[in-house]
């Protein structure tokens, strides 16, 4: 799927500063000088300053990705910095998205960093979305992910999802039109089943593994170069350090993708997922 900004402002010249900064993706013959400038003109959107978005939002912003949004409003804990490697010790009790915008401008001063310190919901979603090219979930409940799926496909946007507990992970994209998360999981569990990562634990390098992948995916499709994950799910297991990767078939009877869709706008997603 080629993104629509990868098409605009593309003919200006790098400077010095970039050609020296970005000398290893201009000299790969998938990437140049011109993949590097649809870098630059890309716009993504990270939901979630944690586990995954913390290595989605470095790895990206140092590949010159030309602006990141950052949807967050939790505040860094001490029990955070196990794993979330956009925090340090002396962010403790800050905003997240404030502690993210220290972290990231000082990888990379020139990047258009967009934070957003709200949840997301269905009254915010659909306008946030549309500001974006590309939307990357790394929140870690089922009423944003259920909620991420409906409003990247109501804004023609793909969604590049993960999730991770434990020493497991897994990561699938959705490109619109082509199936959905909700082709996968048509219910949400009930309320309990699954644990959260607060709950059950999860081991501090996963979500790099994870994210890093993530960003690799939309990186990919802003490159519009190589194979995504559209179409399978990818599942890692990095206590037996296995990848195994299944296919996925769009559901012709998906209420929201399906030959006669019955989700147009977006719901309330806590009753959804049964929680009160």
């Amino acid at each position: 799927m080629n993104i629509k900004s990868n098409k605009q402002n593309l003919n200006y010249k790098l400077t010095p500063h970039q050609i020296q900064k970005y000398s290893r993706h201009i000299i790969m013959p998938q990437i140049g000088s011109i993949g590097q400038r649809k870098l630059l003109n890309s716009k993504v959107l990270i939901i979630g300053a944690g586990g995954l978005g913390s290595p989605i939002s470095i790895y990206l912003t140092l590949a010159g990705v030309g602006t990141i949004g950052i949807i967050d409003m939790d505040i860094v804990d001490i029990s955070n910095l196990q794993r979330q490697i956009l925090h340090k010790e002396n962010n403790i009790g800050e905003k997240k998205i404030d502690s993210a915008k220290k972290t990231l401008l000082a990888y990379n001063k020139d990047l258009n960093l967009i934070t957003f310190d709200a949840t997301l919901n269905s009254n915010n979603a659909i306008n946030i979305f549309s500001q974006f090219d590309i939307i990357i979930n790394g929140a870690d409940n089922f009423p944003a992910r259920y909620l991420a799926c409906d409003a990247a496909y109501l804004t023609n946007k793909p969604l590049v999802d993960g999730s991770i507990l434990l020493f497991e992970g897994q990561l699938s994209t959705y490109i619109p039109k082509k199936g959905c998360y909700r082709c996968l999981f048509p219910e949400p569990p009930k309320p309990g089943e699954v644990p959260s990562c607060a709950e059950a634990g999860v081991l501090g390098m996963l979500p790099g593994i994870v994210g890093s992948i993530q960003a690799t995916e939309a990186t990919k499709l802003i490159l519009n170069i190589g194979k995504s994950l559209q179409g399978k799910l990818l599942l890692v297991d990095a206590l037996n350090m296995d990848f195994r990767t299944i296919k996925l078939r769009k559901n012709k009877n998906c209420v929201l993708c399906g030959e006669s869709p019955t989700i147009k706008k977006l719901i309330d997603y806590d009753a959804f997922c049964g929680i009160n």
